[in-house]
């Protein structure tokens, strides 16, 4: 069964650039493109994607709040930010709400296929800058974990490296060259501490983490 995919954006141009793209691709399918998201929840609900593509700016609601709302909605849909600019605060805040990764629009036609693998892998293609953003925020919040009473996910030895880098805001290249492993290990790490700890996102990982003092 192929990959469900849909695209808000606003604009038309954009939308159809990338239909026409990931309908190159033999195991993707575009389900649905959308000009807003004031009816995010139930355009998603009929289209049943798996992937959602968002654009931040959107007219009447903005993405985040829209990534906000399927994400209690639908809390297994992974959904992929589409911006200018990668320091944007915006970008912070839609991955705070539920995203699992950005792209940058000038890197739709080169890396957009490359990152929805990576998300339908278990990835989250995001840069180490937004997610030491993530983590600062996080350390934050109160910890409701004393030392030693983390719950055991069976996490292996080497997971828990990759977890500790991922906490610390690498990036799955820079992890791969801190622990001299090859990328394809790394996401196959990252896909197996997700089902560990049952988190669907980055942030979520990150989150489980800290708060309950995993690694």
């Amino acid at each position: 069964m192929g990959l469900r995919i849909a695209i808000f954006d606003d604009n038309k141009n954009i939308r159809e650039s990338i239909k026409m793209l990931l309908d190159t691709v033999p195991d993707f399918e575009v389900v649905g493109s959308y000009c807003h998201v004031l009816d995010c929840i139930s355009d998603v609900r009929e289209s049943r994607p798996d992937v959602v593509l968002m654009d931040i700016e959107m007219p009447g609601m903005t993405g985040i709040v829209a990534v906000h709302k399927l994400k209690s909605e639908f809390p297994n849909i992974q959904v992929l930010m589409q911006t200018v600019f990668e320091d944007d605060d915006r970008v912070f805040d839609s991955i705070c709400a539920g995203a699992s990764g950005y792209i940058l629009k000038n890197q739709l036609n080169t890396k957009l296929v490359d990152f929805i693998r990576e998300l339908q892998f278990g990835g989250s293609p995001m840069s180490p800058s937004i997610a030491r953003k993530v983590l600062n925020k996080l350390q934050e919040m109160p910890q409701f974990i004393r030392p030693g009473e983390a719950p055991d996910y069976h996490l292996t030895p080497r997971e828990k490296d990759v977890l500790s880098c991922l906490v610390n805001g690498l990036s799955y290249k820079m992890i791969a060259a801190e622990l001299n492993i090859s990328y394809e290990t790394v996401r196959s790490h990252v896909k197996k501490i997700y089902e560990k700890l049952h988190v669907a996102s980055l942030t979520e990982v990150v989150a489980k983490a800290i708060n309950q003092r995993i690694v």
